[in-house]
Protein backbone atom coordinates (compact mmCIF):
# COMPACT_ATOMS: atom_id res chain seq x y z
CA UNK A 1 0.00 0.00 0.00
CA UNK A 2 1.13 3.45 -1.18
CA UNK A 3 2.20 5.91 1.60
CA UNK A 4 -0.75 7.61 0.26
CA UNK A 5 -3.23 5.32 0.43
CA UNK A 6 -1.87 5.02 4.42
CA UNK A 7 -2.69 8.40 5.05
CA UNK A 8 -6.13 8.36 3.56
CA UNK A 9 -7.20 5.53 5.40
CA UNK A 10 -6.04 7.35 8.29
CA UNK A 11 -7.63 10.66 7.86
CA UNK A 12 -10.85 9.22 7.30
CA UNK A 13 -10.54 8.27 11.30
CA UNK A 14 -9.97 11.63 12.40
CA UNK A 15 -13.04 13.89 13.07
CA UNK A 16 -12.95 17.09 11.29
CA UNK A 17 -11.66 19.81 13.82
CA UNK A 18 -9.26 17.48 14.87
CA UNK A 19 -5.87 18.78 13.17
CA UNK A 20 -4.25 19.22 16.39
CA UNK A 21 -4.81 16.23 17.30
CA UNK A 22 -3.22 14.24 14.57
CA UNK A 23 -0.16 14.01 15.66
CA UNK A 24 -0.95 11.96 18.87
CA UNK A 25 -2.75 9.89 16.83
CA UNK A 26 -0.34 9.22 14.18
CA UNK A 27 1.87 7.46 17.48
CA UNK A 28 -0.88 5.23 18.66
CA UNK A 29 -2.23 4.07 15.30
CA UNK A 30 0.91 3.39 13.64
CA UNK A 31 2.91 2.67 16.65
CA UNK A 32 4.06 -0.88 15.73
CA UNK A 33 5.75 0.62 12.80
CA UNK A 34 8.25 3.68 13.57
CA UNK A 35 9.19 3.86 9.65
CA UNK A 36 5.79 3.87 8.19
CA UNK A 37 4.91 6.43 11.49
CA UNK A 38 8.00 8.77 10.68
CA UNK A 39 6.90 9.19 6.71
CA UNK A 40 3.22 8.82 7.96
CA UNK A 41 3.94 12.15 10.03
CA UNK A 42 6.46 13.85 8.25
CA UNK A 43 3.57 13.62 4.75
CA UNK A 44 0.92 14.94 7.29
CA UNK A 45 3.01 17.77 8.76
CA UNK A 46 3.98 19.21 5.36
CA UNK A 47 0.39 19.24 4.30
CA UNK A 48 -1.06 20.69 7.14
CA UNK A 49 2.24 23.26 7.49
CA UNK A 50 1.90 24.11 3.92
CA UNK A 51 -1.38 25.06 3.95
CA UNK A 52 -0.88 27.33 7.13
CA UNK A 53 2.04 28.99 5.61
CA UNK A 54 0.23 29.57 2.78
CA UNK A 55 -2.29 31.71 4.83
CA UNK A 56 -0.22 33.37 6.83
CA UNK A 57 -0.29 36.38 4.94
CA UNK A 58 -4.13 36.31 4.90
CA UNK A 59 -4.56 34.62 1.21
CA UNK A 60 -3.87 31.38 -0.43
CA UNK A 61 -2.34 32.43 -4.41
CA UNK A 62 -2.31 30.36 -7.16
CA UNK A 63 1.57 30.74 -7.36
CA UNK A 64 1.16 28.88 -3.23
CA UNK A 65 -0.80 26.13 -4.61
CA UNK A 66 1.09 25.00 -7.42
CA UNK A 67 4.33 25.46 -4.93
CA UNK A 68 2.30 22.80 -2.98
CA UNK A 69 1.84 20.63 -6.29
CA UNK A 70 5.17 20.66 -7.19
CA UNK A 71 6.51 19.32 -3.62
CA UNK A 72 3.23 16.83 -3.25
CA UNK A 73 2.41 14.67 -6.44
CA UNK A 74 -0.46 12.87 -5.73
CA UNK A 75 -2.14 9.86 -7.13
CA UNK A 76 -5.81 10.93 -8.36
CA UNK A 77 -7.61 8.34 -6.03
CA UNK A 78 -5.82 10.25 -2.90
CA UNK A 79 -6.54 13.86 -3.91
CA UNK A 80 -9.57 14.06 -1.89
CA UNK A 81 -8.44 12.98 1.24
CA UNK A 82 -4.99 14.85 0.80
CA UNK A 83 -7.05 18.40 -0.27
CA UNK A 84 -9.73 17.98 2.76
CA UNK A 85 -7.01 18.24 5.20
CA UNK A 86 -5.37 21.16 3.43
CA UNK A 87 -8.62 23.20 3.54
CA UNK A 88 -9.42 22.43 7.10
CA UNK A 89 -5.40 23.74 7.89
CA UNK A 90 -5.75 26.55 5.38
CA UNK A 91 -9.01 27.76 7.35
CA UNK A 92 -6.57 30.54 9.28
CA UNK A 93 -3.02 30.20 10.91
CA UNK A 94 -4.43 29.09 14.17
CA UNK A 95 -2.99 26.73 16.83
CA UNK A 96 -0.02 26.40 13.96
CA UNK A 97 2.14 26.27 17.71
CA UNK A 98 0.73 23.60 18.67
CA UNK A 99 0.68 21.68 15.89
CA UNK A 100 4.38 22.45 15.28
CA UNK A 101 5.12 21.47 18.86
CA UNK A 102 4.10 17.89 18.18
CA UNK A 103 5.37 17.76 15.25
CA UNK A 104 9.03 18.81 17.19
CA UNK A 105 8.38 15.85 19.34
CA UNK A 106 8.66 13.06 17.05
CA UNK A 107 12.29 13.65 17.24
CA UNK A 108 12.17 12.97 20.69
CA UNK A 109 16.19 13.19 21.81
CA UNK A 110 17.00 14.45 18.25
CA UNK A 111 16.68 18.12 18.74
CA UNK A 112 18.46 20.52 18.61
CA UNK A 113 18.10 21.09 14.83
CA UNK A 114 16.60 17.45 14.07
CA UNK A 115 17.34 16.73 10.41
CA UNK A 116 13.79 16.07 9.78
CA UNK A 117 12.47 19.28 11.13
CA UNK A 118 14.66 21.00 8.68
CA UNK A 119 12.89 18.83 6.03
CA UNK A 120 10.34 20.30 6.46
CA UNK A 121 11.10 23.84 7.24
CA UNK A 122 12.85 23.95 3.68
CA UNK A 123 9.57 22.89 2.27
CA UNK A 124 7.76 25.27 3.98
CA UNK A 125 10.33 27.87 2.37
CA UNK A 126 9.06 26.78 -0.77
CA UNK A 127 5.40 27.76 -0.44
CA UNK A 128 6.82 30.76 1.16
CA UNK A 129 9.02 31.81 -1.82
CA UNK A 130 6.27 31.04 -4.67
CA UNK A 131 5.17 34.45 -4.99
CA UNK A 132 8.88 35.88 -5.93
CA UNK A 133 8.96 37.29 -2.50
CA UNK A 134 7.91 36.06 1.24
CA UNK A 135 5.51 38.68 3.43
CA UNK A 136 6.92 39.75 6.43
CA UNK A 137 4.23 37.54 8.47
CA UNK A 138 5.12 34.42 6.26
CA UNK A 139 8.85 35.00 7.79
CA UNK A 140 7.50 35.84 11.67
CA UNK A 141 6.04 32.49 10.39
CA UNK A 142 9.20 30.84 9.49
CA UNK A 143 11.02 31.56 12.10
CA UNK A 144 8.51 30.48 14.96
CA UNK A 145 8.42 27.47 13.51
CA UNK A 146 11.87 26.84 13.12
CA UNK A 147 11.83 28.43 17.31
CA UNK A 148 9.26 25.69 18.15
CA UNK A 149 11.26 22.91 15.90
CA UNK A 150 14.55 23.92 17.74
CA UNK A 151 16.28 24.79 15.35
CA UNK A 152 18.86 27.59 16.39
CA UNK A 153 19.42 31.35 14.41
CA UNK A 154 22.18 30.28 12.63
CA UNK A 155 21.07 27.44 11.23
CA UNK A 156 17.81 28.95 10.22
CA UNK A 157 20.24 32.00 8.64
CA UNK A 158 21.79 28.96 6.85
CA UNK A 159 18.40 27.78 6.14
CA UNK A 160 17.44 31.99 4.71
CA UNK A 161 19.82 32.18 2.43
CA UNK A 162 19.61 28.45 0.85
CA UNK A 163 16.41 30.06 -0.22
CA UNK A 164 17.44 33.36 -1.30
CA UNK A 165 14.52 35.18 -0.75
CA UNK A 166 16.52 38.88 0.56
CA UNK A 167 18.18 39.16 -2.46
CA UNK A 168 21.40 37.40 -3.50
CA UNK A 169 22.27 34.54 -0.94
CA UNK A 170 25.89 34.10 0.36
CA UNK A 171 27.58 31.10 -0.76
CA UNK A 172 29.63 31.14 2.46
CA UNK A 173 26.58 31.15 4.60
CA UNK A 174 24.26 28.51 2.48
CA UNK A 175 27.15 26.15 3.82
CA UNK A 176 27.10 27.68 7.26
CA UNK A 177 30.45 28.78 7.32
CA UNK A 178 32.51 32.10 7.95
CA UNK A 179 33.74 33.57 5.22
CA UNK A 180 37.56 32.71 4.25
CA UNK A 181 37.32 29.45 5.81
CA UNK A 182 39.72 27.18 4.62
CA UNK A 183 39.07 25.92 1.40
CA UNK A 184 39.74 22.68 2.46
CA UNK A 185 37.39 22.67 5.18
CA UNK A 186 35.08 24.16 2.86
CA UNK A 187 35.53 21.08 0.72
CA UNK A 188 35.09 18.83 3.66
CA UNK A 189 32.11 20.96 4.59
CA UNK A 190 30.67 20.39 1.34
CA UNK A 191 31.02 16.66 1.05
CA UNK A 192 29.39 15.91 4.32
CA UNK A 193 26.46 17.95 3.42
CA UNK A 194 26.31 16.19 0.24
CA UNK A 195 26.59 13.05 2.04
CA UNK A 196 23.64 13.67 4.32
CA UNK A 197 21.33 15.01 2.02
CA UNK A 198 21.76 11.84 -0.04
CA UNK A 199 18.04 10.61 -1.11
CA UNK A 200 18.66 7.31 0.87
CA UNK A 201 19.62 9.31 3.64
CA UNK A 202 16.35 11.03 3.59
CA UNK A 203 14.23 8.17 3.18
CA UNK A 204 16.22 6.81 6.49
CA UNK A 205 14.79 9.64 8.83
CA UNK A 206 11.50 9.16 7.43
CA UNK A 207 11.29 11.50 4.28
CA UNK A 208 8.43 9.70 1.50
CA UNK A 209 10.20 9.42 -1.71
CA UNK A 210 7.42 11.44 -3.26
CA UNK A 211 8.78 14.94 -1.74
CA UNK A 212 12.64 14.12 -2.68
CA UNK A 213 11.87 17.38 -4.74
CA UNK A 214 12.68 19.43 -1.25
CA UNK A 215 16.16 17.43 -1.52
CA UNK A 216 17.01 17.88 -5.13
CA UNK A 217 16.15 22.18 -4.51
CA UNK A 218 18.53 21.86 -1.32
CA UNK A 219 21.31 20.25 -3.05
CA UNK A 220 21.06 22.26 -5.91
CA UNK A 221 21.47 25.85 -3.13
CA UNK A 222 24.27 23.30 -1.68
CA UNK A 223 26.06 22.75 -5.35
CA UNK A 224 26.08 26.16 -5.98
CA UNK A 225 27.63 27.54 -3.27
CA UNK A 226 30.52 25.37 -3.24
CA UNK A 227 30.60 26.33 -7.12
CA UNK A 228 30.55 29.83 -6.30
CA UNK A 229 33.43 29.63 -3.51
CA UNK A 230 35.72 27.33 -5.56
CA UNK A 231 35.37 29.92 -8.04
CA UNK A 232 36.37 32.74 -6.14
CA UNK A 233 39.38 30.79 -4.91
CA UNK A 234 40.48 30.00 -8.04
CA UNK A 235 44.09 31.52 -9.14
CA UNK A 236 43.80 33.84 -11.56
Amino acid sequence: MSIWARISEFLTTVPAGALSNLIEAIRTVFEGDPELRRRVAFSIAMIALSAKMAKADGIVTQNEIRAFQQIFIVPNEEQRNVARLFDLAKQDVAGFEVYAERMASLCGSGRPNCVMLEDILDGLFHIAKADGFVHERELAFLRRVAEIFEIDDTHFETILSRHAILGENDPWRVLGLDRGTPFADVRSRYRRMVADNHPDKLIARGVPEEFLAIANSRLAAINSAYETIERSLRPA
